[in-house]
């Protein structure tokens, strides 16, 4: 369960990046802000597939925890985690 986190982390990081070029606009906290908005989407979004669909890595895929579900699982977290923060603090938007 420890290198199921740590991979989720590392996609995080990764997916929130991902979202950053994804998403457009400014939300404040930078990229390194915006990569840990990543992780904590990309875990909460691994840990509520795991509950949907009872696999380890958290998505469709075979036994890996690295696979190419659990990187569209973890970039979709993140893309709702900085889309969520956007909308809460009222930042990214352009007039």
């Amino acid at each position: 369960m420890i290198i199921t986190i740590i991979a989720w982390i590392v996609l995080g990081a990764i997916a929130g990046y991902i979202a950053k070029m994804l998403i457009p606009g400014e939300e404040g906290l930078g990229v390194v802000g915006t990569i840990g908005l990543g992780i904590v989407g990309a875990i909460v979004a691994g840990l509520v597939t795991h509950l949907i669909t009872g696999n380890p890595a958290g998505a469709a895929g075979g036994g890996d925890v690295v696979n190419i579900w659990s990187i569209v699982v973890a970039v979709i977290g993140a893309v709702i985690a900085v889309f969520a923060y956007r909308m809460l603090t009222g930042r990214g938007r352009t007039t």
